[in-house]
């Protein structure tokens, strides 16, 4: 069935908008004293009252950057960061992470020593060039902030292969993916300043009637905070709406929440699953409350304050009624397109919409724009003169909303919290679309921002390990590797091993039975005492960190960290690095290998069913009218089951492109594999009935044989098992999608 083809091809969905980009963990050190505060007012004063203050500046530092093809900005002069102000925490935070490490032994710079920018640039250079040329990726768009200024700020390869366009780091636009999310966080806090919405108050007070979140079986509201740490409860659901390739499809925000409403598998605030629904709602609730398109409104109160004049939620659709203005014609023409590496080369594909859902993940920015953000957020959300909120709320912004094990990234109020080397803690976020990978990482003990974006489908990797590194290379002590394993490990091996699963997932339905099929990995122990995670690609090795009990983990080759839930000395699930979902200890009955043994045991009956057609000898084709009604179901049933395994790998040798798979979900091979073997299982309740008579017969010589009436009960047990499981897995459900 080509399994390997979806796994591999629908996997990249952890990756897409929904999917933050992952950091290297290391342990939280002892906290330190937090940074002195700065002079800002209570809450940000509206910006068409402010006039910002014109700062005298040398000519090198008043000069704009060249244009190049590298696009190369190294210490370009910017506005004077301070570090996050103290202040009283919002209602119902919990203590802040101001704590930060001001040296770190063996490091090549301290806390408090700025980064070098010719080195800074020779190490970005060679990291991005190098990844660029392994992984394929046509282009990168590189800043890099500190102590208020640009250290920093360059492009890479090309925004267009034909004709060819350098990417600009002050000009061409990236598609920024989940960083979007940062930007509605800070305008629904504003709404939260300005006493419009409360942060505890259940989300259905800020929606419009048809909008409102369903109770489903749940008594516990859905609070506003819940949507900020991803623990509303919500099945992850993406395909065939998240994105879209056609205009034409691109819909309201409010009629997108109506129409792809998720269901609710889990009680509010009890655990982080990454729910862009959610954000969506979180957006929606901005516009209910402010009046103002949500477009509107991050412009009017975050982009135009703080200069970000090349970034915008809007896309280069055509004008419709019902939806916000599109992108401006000057923006349009400066997006980077989209690539897909193939055999052939670089494939250009066409522009993402994310409209839709515009809060979760429409944005698109340049570097230039980044920095500028950045070094606000560095400064309690000040640039300029200009303050987009209050000391309280920057604070909040770097204060987690529920505790998590050690390494593990929580949520700081929507901002995700990285554990970086040499026990830095950042605040930032990921994102990704389908061809664009994003990452941006402040670290507020360095007075540190960095961004990074790719406009390749394989730049994932980079936008993910590149913030970690940069950290690693300069502020963080030489570590050795690999880490030795653990003789204990190997001996209670039993407590971890088995079949997880992700809680980031479709629960029902054919969308359920591919995140499903391959939203889990195995975990297993080696000989050498190191416990191992995933599947191909995938494969993370890990050793102890720690007593066994515990169920902490770290990687052998990194500062990654996992921590398992344990209960009565073994491992229910587990929670990743990344923090925004919870693998959870699968029934046997939910291992795709179960699947497989049994889908491979339901071909091989279908066949010798239509092969003993051609080879039954004479004596062997005598029956009663029963067993001949019988036998035509069975015939009728193994050619349904074929036919479905058959689209089904017509289906996965397609699953390369991942943009088709989520564009044309569920399509037609999909959707007729399924209603065959819905009728193929539906069938199977016949001959269930049925066997009573089979064994019965009738005269001896108008009868099967007791052979033929053992193949014929074994065919129709096997055929019950699978469909069961199928059913089980949300397989037989053609409409549902």
């Amino acid at each position: 069935m080509k399994r390997s083809i979806v796994k591999a091809a629908v996997a990249a969905l952890a990756l897409l908008i929904a999917a933050p980009a992952a950091v290297a963990q290391d342990p939280a050190p002892a906290p330190a004293a937090p940074p002195p505060a700065v002079d800002l007012p209570e809450a940000p004063v509206p910006y068409t009252t402010i006039r910002p203050q014109r700062r005298p500046q040398s000519k090198a530092a008043s000069r704009p950057p060249a244009a190049a093809a590298a696009g190369s900005t190294a210490a370009a002069a910017a506005t004077t960061a301070a570090p996050a102000p103290a202040g009283p925490a919002v209602a119902g935070a919990v203590p802040t992470l101001a704590g930060q490490p001001t040296n770190v032994a063996g490091a090549r710079l301290s806390a408090g020593q700025a980064l070098p920018p010719a080195e800074l640039e020779a190490f970005v250079d060679g990291m991005v060039r190098d990844a660029m040329g392994r992984e394929h990726i046509a282009g990168v768009t590189v800043s890099v902030v500190q102590n208020g200024q640009v250290v920093l700020k360059k492009g890479y390869g090309f925004a267009d292969l034909d004709p060819r366009r350098p990417v600009d780091p002050d000009r061409t636009l990236f598609r920024i993916g989940s960083i979007s999310k940062t930007f509605t966080w800070i305008a629904l806090m504003k709404e939260v300043e300005a006493g419009r919405i409360r942060l505890t108050a259940p989300i259905n007070l800020y929606l419009p009637e048809k909008v409102r979140v369903r109770d489903q079986g749940y008594q516990r509201d859905v609070q506003v905070q819940n949507l900020m740490d991803h623990s509303p409860g919500f099945e992850d659901r993406a395909l065939g709406h998240l994105f879209e390739g056609d205009a034409g499809r691109v819909r309201p925000l409010e009629l997108y929440l109506r129409q792809e409403r998720p269901r609710r598998v889990a009680a509010p605030g009890v655990v982080s699953t990454y729910s862009n629904y959610g954000v969506g709602l979180a957006g929606q609730a901005v516009t209910y409350v402010s009046g103002k398109p949500f477009e509107q409104q991050v412009e009017d109160e975050i982009f135009t304050p703080l200069g970000m004049s090349r970034t915008t939620f809007r896309e280069p659709y055509p004008a419709k009624r019902g939806l916000p203005a599109p992108m401006p014609a000057a923006l349009a023409a400066d997006v980077s397109d989209g690539y897909r590496w193939t055999p052939a080369g670089f494939e250009r594909r066409g522009f993402e919409y994310v409209s839709q859902i515009a809060p979760a993940g429409a944005a698109s920015s340049t570097a230039g724009d980044m920095a500028r953000y950045m070094i606000a957020l560095l400064n309690g959300g000040q640039l300029n003169g200009v303050a987009i909120y209050s000391p309280r709320t920057a604070q909040a912004f770097r204060t987690p909303l529920r505790p998590t094990p050690a390494g593990i990234n929580g949520w700081a109020h929507g901002f995700m919290i990285y554990s970086l080397p040499g026990g830095y803690r950042g605040f930032g976020h990921g994102g990704d679309t389908i061809f664009f990978h994003s990452n941006m990482v402040t670290v507020p003990a360095l007075n540190l921002g960095i961004f990074i974006s790719t406009n390749t489908e394989t730049g994932a990797q980079l936008a993910a390990r590149f913030p970690d590194r940069l950290v690693r290379a300069f502020y963080a002590a030489p570590h050795t590797f690999p880490r030795p394993g653990s003789p204990e490990l190997v001996r209670q091996a039993g407590a971890f091993t088995g079949y997880y699963l992700t809680s980031r997932r479709a629960y029902s339905g054919l969308e359920g039975f591919v995140t499903s099929l391959i939203g889990g990995g195995q975990v297993s122990v080696t000989d050498e005492g190191r416990l191992v995670t995933g599947a191909g690609e995938g494969v993370r090795a890990w050793v102890p960190d720690g007593p066994l009990s515990e169920g902490r983990f770290v990687a052998v080759d990194g500062d990654q960290r996992i921590a398992f839930v344990m209960r009565g000395g073994k491992a229910t699930g587990y929670l990743p690095s990344f923090g925004g979902a919870r693998m959870e200890r699968a029934p046997f009955w939910r291992r795709p290998p179960v699947l497989a043994v049994l889908a491979v045991l339901t071909a091989m009956a279908a066949l010798a069913t239509l092969g003993g057609i051609f080879l039954r000898n004479r004596r062997e084709f005598r029956e009663n009218a029963i067993q001949a009604r019988a036998a035509l179901v069975q015939n009728i049933q193994a050619g349904l089951w074929l036919i479905s395994m058959a689209l089904l790998a017509m289906w996965a040798t397609k699953a390369g492109d991942l943009s088709q798979i989520i564009y044309r979900w569920p399509g037609a091979l999909l959707i007729t594999a399924s209603a065959c073997a819905l009728v193929a299982a539906a069938l199977t309740l016949t001959t269930l009935v049925a066997l009573p008579a089979i064994w019965r017969g009738g005269r001896r010589v108008d009868s099967w044989t007791h052979l033929r009436k053992a193949f014929f009960t074994v065919t129709v047990l096997v055929y019950a098992t699978f469909s069961v499981v199928l059913a089980l897995w949300g397989a037989l459900s053609p409409w549902s999608g």
